[in-house]
């Protein structure tokens, strides 16, 4: 996992190791596979200069996060921040091309097939979130396959008709009759 780091005034994540700064590349220096050493400089967001230090250090957003205090050794300002784990999925599509995972790509496709549904606010988010966790908590690489199944799994449960627009979509309909037999299949399994 790649660590970044975000200033309060958007200075800088992380570059190459400085020859100059050898106590910061100690401190800040990780190994991550395919990468090298990466060191997070951070910038001073009033006058730019990565000459800054940890001043506090505690768990943020319930864990997820770490927020640090830090002053300028140049100007003495203070500024806070946030250091987040990122995780990046893959999604292999059908054609075995691979993207990032964008949860946004969920979101359209459901409020496509929620589109003038009682209560498809809430429940985009709902399912999005739900989307969104299984996708980040297991492998890396997830299939397209496997989040429509998800999908669907979620919108069977929650509404048979946005079930059914979607399953059109990522089933490929073809005609009525696919249509009849996914409907004899919902009604089987109610």
């Amino acid at each position: 996992m790649r660590r970044q780091q975000r200033s309060a005034g958007g200075g800088l994540l992380f570059g190459a190791a400085p020859q100059r700064d050898r106590r910061l590349r100690a401190v800040a220096g990780r190994k991550v596979a395919g990468w090298g050493t990466l060191t997070a400089i951070v910038r001073c967001p009033y006058c730019d200069t990565e000459d800054t230090r940890v001043i506090d250090s505690r768990p943020s957003e319930e864990g997820r996060a770490i927020r640090r205090r830090r002053q300028c050794a140049i100007c003495g300002q203070r500024f806070t921040t946030f250091e987040r784990a990122s995780v990046v999925v893959t999604v292999v599509k059908r054609d075995q091309a691979s993207q990032p995972y964008d949860s946004e790509k969920v979101r359209r496709g459901l409020e496509a097939a929620l589109a003038d549904r009682p209560g498809a606010e809430d429940a985009v988010e709902t399912v999005v979130a739900e989307v969104d966790a299984w996708a980040r908590s297991g492998s890396a690489v997830v299939s397209s396959e496997d989040i429509g199944r998800q999908i669907l799994d979620a919108l069977r449960d929650l509404d048979e008709v946005a079930y059914l627009r979607f399953a059109s979509v990522y089933k490929e309909f073809q005609g009525a009759s696919d249509f009849e037999r996914e409907v004899a299949a919902l009604e089987r399994e109610s």
